[in-house]
């Protein structure tokens, strides 16, 4: 009996020790396409092998202490800061050492105060140490504790709430301290680690990677802090503890944590080292910090926004208010403007603006790529102290309007505001119509209602509802229009609402 061909192929193929495919005589020249395929050279690996972070921390915990914190009794005011929002199913938590979960909850029910624990380290030979403001925030006593075991009474030299910065004193000299390393140069997907005393365990290391930068923290009042996201393991007791790269820098200090339980869950973050030492060097200078303000609420753009605009892409901050009289109303910046730029630093994101301007002193003239009417200009403003008082205060909520005959092609019904109604809205006496019924499709679907008030039609203020129509009454279907809202909560945006043929 002869044997086939194929399975002579087979057999030598199979004694040679290299794995056979019998494929048929037809499919030969996908056998030569496959054969090719699998002879290529493999493409080379673009990650090889796991870092040894056994020097690293040799060399950098030294200069990693432990703070314990006892805290005075709770006044109502404390509390009431720290209180968070009850409806949030997810949040980012800040985090002590054992018997204070997080902030909001007292540690007791009789709000006596107790003692909790955190992180921090060196910066300096003489006894400088950062740590986090939510650590030491409202202490009557700070303890540092060397990896030595040594322990210092500690001063706190000044504390930021805003940038969630503590600076400490301990009377000490020759200590080891670590190097702050370039936050502008930290990349997602870079190995991270972190050296703290979660739950209480000192010099405890993990390691990670940069998740993501630039991260705007929405649940808390840091406004100025472009937080770094990392998965590395961060628990309740690392709170001011550094994160470091593989040269052993401070990158940044492990802060808040993204979690449903109270305790890790991959997502971390820390500040930024050069948000750090800005506002670490003005609170040993002054023991206080000082922002910069341009003056502007500025929004998100979605890509219905850029179309309406004009824009390109959706990168910018989307200007919704000008502070009257501010750094930004004296420079000539509207509502409508988008910020491209600011000093030749692309903002990408409209929470990129903040920890930008934040981080420059009061006084300072910078230079804003502006896009408006479709073209860019170049505007320069001086710079105000920011107040957060005035950058906090955000219009009241607008009463039900009264019924109106009044109507336009966008099917938004608006009738009149009285003058009573424009003061408590914080409105001039030549802008707003208020909302009473929404009948077209379009204007229902982008989320105006009836109580929002409409302060202008692209860049034109509307003050009554004739005004508001005959704006209205320009807009084409497939034509993307953008109003300037004062919603029912005091918030203002612009909607993008883009008209089709059936509407009424």
């Amino acid at each position: 009996m002869k044997t086939p061909a194929f399975a002579l192929a087979l057999v030598a193929l199979t004694a040679a020790g290299t794995a056979a495919v019998v494929v048929p005589a037809a499919t030969a020249q996908s056998q030569d396409q496959a054969a090719s395929a699998v002879t290529a050279p493999a493409a080379a690996p673009l990650v090889t092998g796991l870092p040894d972070f056994t020097r690293l921390v040799e060399r950098v915990a030294p200069a990693v202490v432990n703070i314990e914190v006892t805290i005075g009794p709770r006044g109502g005011n404390r509390q009431a800061q720290q209180q968070l929002p009850d409806e949030m199913p997810e949040f980012f938590r800040r985090f002590f050492g054992p018997g204070s979960p997080f902030p909001g909850v007292p540690q007791d029910p009789g709000g006596r105060g107790g003692v909790s624990m955190g992180s921090g380290f060196l910066i300096s030979a003489d006894g400088y140490v950062i740590t986090n403001h939510h650590v030491v925030d409202g202490a009557s006593e700070v303890r540092v504790t060397l990896p030595d075991r040594r322990g210092f009474d500690a001063e706190v030299v000044g504390s930021d709430e805003q940038s969630d910065v503590a600076v400490l004193k301990i009377d000490a000299s020759g200590l080891p301290f670590l190097r702050a390393g370039d936050a502008n140069g930290v990349r997602p997907g870079q190995w991270a680690v972190a050296i703290g005393s979660p739950f209480g365990f000192d010099q405890s290391v993990t390691a990670g990677i940069v998740s993501a930068v630039g991260r705007a923290n929405r649940y808390s009042n840091q406004r100025y802090v472009p937080f770094i996201q990392t998965d590395v393991a961060i628990n309740r007791g690392n709170s001011g503890g550094p994160l470091l790269n593989t040269s052993g820098e401070v990158i940044g200090i492990n802060s808040q944590i993204f979690s449903n339980s109270g305790g890790y869950m991959g997502v971390s973050f820390a500040i930024p080292i050069d948000v750090v030492m800005n506002v670490a060097d003005q609170l040993k200078a002054t023991g206080q910090v000082r922002r910069g303000q341009v003056g502007v609420q500025v929004q998100e753009i979605r890509p219905e926004e850029a179309k309406g605009l004009g824009l390109p892409d959706t990168r910018g901050a989307l200007v919704v208010d000008v502070i009257p009289d501010g750094a930004a109303d004296k420079a000539g910046i509207e509502r409508g403007d988008v910020i491209r730029e600011v000093d030749g630093v692309r903002i990408n994101q409209s929470s990129d603006l903040p920890p930008m301007i934040g981080a420059k002193a009061p006084g300072s003239r910078v230079s804003l790529k502006v896009w408006r009417e479709n073209r860019t200009r170049d505007i320069t403003v001086t710079l105000t102290e920011l107040d957060e008082g005035l950058a906090a205060t955000g219009p009241r909520p607008a009463r039900q309007a009264p019924a109106a005959q009044q109507s336009n092609p966008l099917g938004i019904v608006g009738s009149e505001l009285g003058a009573e109604q424009r003061r408590r809205l914080d409105l001039k006496p030549d802008e707003g119509v208020a909302v009473a019924r929404v009948e077209g499709l379009a204007a229902r679907s982008a989320g105006i209602q009836p109580g929002d008030v409409i302060l202008q039609v692209g860049r034109v203020t509307v003050a009554n509802p004739a005004q508001l129509d005959r704006e209205l009454g320009k807009v084409k279907a497939g034509q993307t229009v953008m109003l300037l809202v004062r919603n029912r909560s005091g918030g203002t945006q612009f909607i993008a609402v883009t008209p089709r043929e059936e509407t009424k």
